[in-house]
């Protein structure tokens, strides 16, 4: 504690509104809608001249981008309602029903094949895509299937046996569409489980070494694959062969400059440079907005990454830190896999840049994870407590979403059944151990989600009412 009578440090205004109990909150729901209005700004400015070239309306693309955005809407929305009881009761459920889908996108008649891979099923007004389906899917299962068996204290091999088989089946799966990029992204996920969940160090490294050998030998195992592994390498070699799509991306980014060409004077996409729509939109913001618009496009993943690990450290349900976590590591490992083969730091994989580039399945399922975590963090403490007081809800009372439930470990649940009865009936509360009180608050003191791995539930709801009341 500070002396009597020595000056606090006083917060800036940014300080104190990160202070609020809903600005995570509001951070996740702002971030998604900066993301999604530039990536369908830039999305129409890069696709209008290929699809008016092709004989369509230049607008085409850009009108279905537009759709695929308010099915994401409905789906953010959706999330947001969803009770996180309900969450995990069906979160086996629908990963059996996407792992399904993606064994039924391999049957000719049922998948559609483009571009040599069969990766979509054509539900007639629109095409789905199983395997942007299983990442969610598979996040919010391997969450709800550790956070599980770490309350049943199960040994390491309960923890991978189920896991780890299902996680190679699903990269099976997709490798045989083929599509390396969402294999890659897939193993983002099962590893973003494994370390969050409290893996041992030693045979974390270990799966990931034998993960990057297995990238490397798909990577040289086909054509295509590795012509983009021997561009990397040879960076001179064939620059109108198989180096010319990364350096025409270059070319781009160098031609941006400082301030840009300005907004639809891209010159790449006057079919200069292939999926500048897709894969490489990126390169075109750097190209029409500039170093600044690059800047602004990673100032926003950064302060996702700062904003998903706040809501995971600041959760007191398990379930939340974990499912949080492993979301914000995917979503934002896949932005830098992106970024990083347009800037020429990685070989081209065809990873989509979240929520700015063209890609309906994607941008639906990426706002469909976004309101997952939105959902997390109004079930902060602090969050909880504000809400059920009626304070800072605006954006839940103008959305009409209901009050967060609030968390009740299953030691205190327990506890409570097993309690006596009192006259009334009622069964009489007995207030949780001061150590495992103790042990919950120095974890949530440091501020480390493996410090946390032991997932001591015993965090208590009086406390985390009075915080919200203090603030």
């Amino acid at each position: 504690m500070s002396p009597r009578g020595a000056r606090q440090p006083q917060l800036g205004r940014f300080g104190a509104w990160l202070a609020r109990p809903l600005a995570s909150f509001h951070l996740i729901v702002t971030i998604a809608i900066l993301l999604t209005v530039l990536g369908l700004v830039m999305v129409l400015s890069a696709s209008s001249v290929e699809a008016y070239t092709d004989g369509g309306s230049p607008y085409s693309l850009f009108i279905q981008q537009t759709l695929f955005a308010c099915v994401g809407a409905v789906l953010f929305y959706l999330a947001l309602r969803v009770p996180l009881k309900w969450l995990r009761q069906l979160s086996f459920p629908l990963f059996a029903l996407s792992v399904l889908a993606l064994v039924l996108v391999l049957i000719p008649g049922i998948g559609t094949q483009a571009n040599g891979a069969r990766r979509w099923i054509d539900l007639g007004l629109f095409s789905v895509q199983p395997s942007e389906v299983v990442k969610v899917t598979f996040v919010v299962w391997g969450a709800h299937l550790l956070v599980s068996r770490r309350a049943e204290h199960a040994p390491l091999k309960d923890l991978l046996v189920p896991l780890v088989p299902a996680g190679l089946l699903v990269c099976l799966l997709i490798v045989l569409q083929p599509n390396l990029s969402t294999t890659i992204a897939v193993g983002i996920v099962l590893a973003a489980l494994l370390w969050f969940g409290g893996l041992p160090v030693r045979l974390f490294v270990t799966i990931m070494i034998a993960g990057v050998l297995a990238a490397g030998v798909l990577a040289l195992s086909a054509g295509y694959r590795s012509d983009r592994m021997r561009a990397f390498f040879n960076p001179t070699d064939d620059p109108q062969g198989i180096n010319y799509q990364a350096r025409q991306a270059m070319f781009s980014l160098a031609d941006g400059g400082i301030w840009g060409r300005g907004l639809g004077q891209s010159r790449a996409k006057w079919n200069y440079l292939p999926n500048s729509h897709n894969d490489f939109i990126f390169a075109i913001i750097g190209e029409e907005l500039g170093f600044l618009g690059c800047a602004l496009v990673l100032g926003l993943f950064a302060l996702f990454v700062y904003t998903g690990l706040r809501i995971a450290a600041r959760s007191v349900d398990p379930f939340l830190r974990l499912l949080t976590a492993t979301a914000t590591t995917w979503i934002t490992g896949q932005a830098l896999i992106n970024i990083g083969y347009v800037v020429g730091l990685l070989p081209v994989t065809g990873l989509q840049l979240p929520l700015v580039s063209a890609g309906g399945s994607s941008l639906a399922i990426t706002l469909l994870m976004f309101g997952i975590i939105a959902n997390a963090a109004r079930h902060e403490p602090e969050a909880v407590a504000a809400l059920h007081a009626g304070q800072d809800g605006r954006v839940s009372r103008l959305l009409r979403l209901p009050k967060p439930e609030v968390y009740v470990p299953a030691r205190a649940e327990a506890r409570t059944r097993s309690a006596p009865r009192g006259r009334s009936g009622e069964r009489r509360q007995s207030a949780p151990r001061t150590p495992a009180r103790t042990r919950a608050a120095n974890s949530r003191s440091t501020g480390s989600l493996r410090a946390t791995r032991a997932w001591e539930p015993n965090y208590p709801v009086k406390h985390a009412r009075e915080r919200g009341r203090s603030r």
